[in-house]
């Protein structure tokens, strides 16, 4: 079994920031990409940015030069930090890894999806 956590959500005035954080555990060996989706209300769900067991990153453009992805390999955690945060980065956040489990020669990777943590930027 493996559970991915989410945490760090909550209500912040437009120009403030928050730092989100994800924690995958259980029966792992390895993680490989970690990332953070959200889904504004209404919509569908976007990616905002993802970073590689390397820690090679990529953001959506909505979010470029504002938004900062990084990752504890050894705590199998990713962090989003926010800065400059905007009305329309209201959303439902969610946190997405890839996982190996069993054996470390030959994993079995598997998809996993966090519940969601909710931010929400006041005008």
């Amino acid at each position: 079994q493996v559970q991915v956590v989410e945490s760090g959500g909550g209500l912040v005035r437009a120009g403030g920031s928050l730092e989100l954080s994800c924690a995958a555990s259980g029966s792992i060996v390895l993680v490989n990409d970690m990332r953070w989706y959200r889904q504004p209300p209404g919509k569908q769900r976007e990616l905002v940015a993802s970073i590689t067991r390397g820690g090679r990153t990529k953001y959506g453009d909505s979010v470029k030069d504002r938004f900062t992805i990084s990752r504890d390999n050894a705590k199998n955690t990713v962090y989003l930090q926010m800065n400059s945060l905007k009305p329309e980065d209201t959303a439902l956040y969610y946190c997405y890894a890839e996982v190996g489990s069993g054996s470390y020669a030959y994993p079995d990777w598997n998809d996993y999806w966090g519940q969601g943590t909710q931010v929400t930027v006041s005008s």
